[in-house]
């Protein structure tokens, strides 16, 4: 089956288009702007190129201007993007245009003149608020919650760690909704960031780069009309958007890094001469890079076949906690391995595997640590 163990011609000439604008546009800016620099000015530059290889907008249906990709399609795009290090890796997708996310496909029709076409035109900018100081990587375990009276949802809560909270207008928060009658199930409401009884905590910059901050909640009023989906329904869609992500931002994503890694350290063993020999006829370093091919060309048919397994519509969670974990795992020891063949030249930021070796160990606690991954695949499979 495609997608399986060989791509079909078509990604494969989409994969081709996608590594020569990498190349071309993306790879030169390294040392121009360094890792996770790249400026608006630079994305509006890129936007003619974007558009003409059809992918602006890349993760929209047809439906709302999209190109329509399913997310194997998706996969082999944004394993060419991993290649650079200009990208900031938590807002990857700001070169295809505004970030609207697949939760705000579930708006219904009211909504989508509120939220999702202002978003898709840039007019909004929304963040997705999950992670709480004492749930951590547990999105059941949400203590946020929204009690109903009448029309509206009181909220109270707060939140940690939350990517672009302080530049957006609005967050998507998993929390737990009260009936008014005592009874909690799980939903998602969109959170106007301005609204009285919002207040932005502390901005925690990590060693990823970026700056994620506290959010929270007091007595904030929401219309029970800002509920997107149905009650009940807000962990199903949290964890298809993780789902999704798993695969596709930490799985293509690290492909992309660890192939770039392992290209960069091929060319400096051949080129490099230690003691009258080339380091590329070194048994040790040879089975470094035997062993970075194995692991990596492993964890590629583990991400294509979980993402055509989603386009079948089949439940892929196991799946995405096992992509996740695979995919950022070789990046880390494919990245740790160039790094260590370069050298002291690895070191530098003349390359971009330090920076990658900050991003991919961050991976490993970013959108679910990988113990607790770990755990809950087990849990499931036992279950099973």
């Amino acid at each position: 089956m495609p997608g399986l163990f060989d791509l079909p011609l078509e990604l494969k000439d989409l994969r081709t288009v996608v590594r020569q604008f990498v190349a071309r546009e993306l790879i030169p800016l390294e040392q121009v702007v360094g890792p996770q620099q790249i400026t608006p000015d630079h994305v509006r530059l890129l936007r003619g190129p974007i558009e003409a290889m059809g992918l602006w907008q890349l993760d929209l249906s047809e439906e709302f201007g999209g190109p329509g990709l399913d997310l194997l399609a998706r996969c082999v795009v944004y394993e060419e993007i991993g290649r650079t290090s200009v990208l900031p890796m938590r807002g990857l997708a700001c070169l295809f245009g505004p970030r609207v996310g697949p939760i705000l496909e579930q708006c219904n029709e009211e909504q989508r003149g509120r939220f999702l076409y202002p978003a898709i035109r840039g007019e909004l900018k929304i963040c997705f608020a999950q992670t709480e100081p004492e749930a951590g990587s547990d999105p059941a375990a949400v203590r946020t919650r929204a009690v109903r009276r009448g029309d509206t949802y009181v909220l109270n809560g707060s939140k940690r760690f939350i990517t672009d909270a302080w530049q957006s207008d609005y967050a998507q928060v998993l929390c737990q909704l009260d009936d008014g009658r005592g009874t909690d199930t799980m939903g998602m409401l969109m959170v106007d960031l301005a609204s009285p009884g919002v207040a932005h905590g502390r901005r925690e910059p990590t060693m990823m780069g970026d700056a994620p901050s506290e959010v929270t909640f007091q007595d904030v009023a929401v219309p029970v009309t800002n509920l997107l989906g149905e009650a009940g329904k807000g962990f199903a869609l949290s964890q298809r958007w993780l789902s999704e992500g798993r695969i596709k931002r930490q799985g293509a994503l690290c492909l992309g890094i660890a192939q770039r890694s392992l290209d960069l350290m091929l060319d400096y063993a051949r080129g490099r001469t230690t003691f009258g020999r080339p380091l590329a006829d070194r048994q040790a370093i040879q089975f470094m890079i035997a062993d970075s091919a194995l692991e990596l060309d492993a964890a590629r048919l583990m991400v294509h076949s979980a993402a055509a397994r989603f386009d079948r519509g089949e439940d892929v969670r196991n799946a995405s906690y096992m992509v996740k974990m695979s995919s950022v795992e070789t990046a880390c020891r494919i990245v740790d391995r160039a790094l260590q063949v370069h050298g002291g030249v690895g070191l530098t930021h003349e390359l971009p595997l330090e920076y990658w070796y900050r991003q991919t160990r961050s991976m490993r606690i970013t959108e679910g640590s990988h113990e607790v991954l770990r755990w809950v695949l087990g849990r499931n499979l036992v279950r099973t």
